[in-house]
């Protein structure tokens, strides 16, 4: 088994245990969510989707660049914001939304030369219901 967390293929996971069972073998489930568990491990991983899950826009602390384009209309985090908030480099922040994306949590979108991050909301869902019901048998 690797290090790198495993990707969440929404359409794979199932509201059922029986459900999941026809698509994924006991270990492949394990595996999966043993990925997710270790890309939501790192407590500035897990702030980072807090702030995604607040909905609120970038620069809602005028942290960031006059230049970025964010306003109150458009939803989604630029790396310029997460790294003010938690006293990152700009290399640490990209390396976290990096880990974040491969698990399917995280949406990304460019805006012209900015990237913005928000939550996958669908996919959070998801694995709270996958989880469930692994652990339910």
């Amino acid at each position: 088994m690797t290090d790198a967390p495993s990707r969440i293929a929404p359409s794979r996971i199932a509201s059922s245990r029986t459900e999941t069972a026809r698509t994924e073998t006991d270990d492949q489930i394990v595996e999966r969510l043993t990925g997710l568990a270790k890309a939501l491990s790192d407590p500035t991983r897990l702030r980072m989707l807090r702030m995604m899950a607040a909905g609120r826009p970038c620069c809602a602390d005028a942290t960031c660049a006059p230049t970025v384009p964010a306003d109150d209309a458009t939803k989604g985090i630029c790396v310029c914001e997460f790294q003010y908030v938690f006293g990152l480099g700009q290399s640490r922040v990209s390396y976290h939304l990096k880990v974040l994306k491969e698990t399917g949590l995280v949406d990304e979108e460019t805006r012209g030369k900015w990237t913005f991050y928000s939550l996958n909301e669908r996919a959070a869902r998801e694995l709270g219901r996958s989880l469930e019901a692994y652990l339910r048998g």
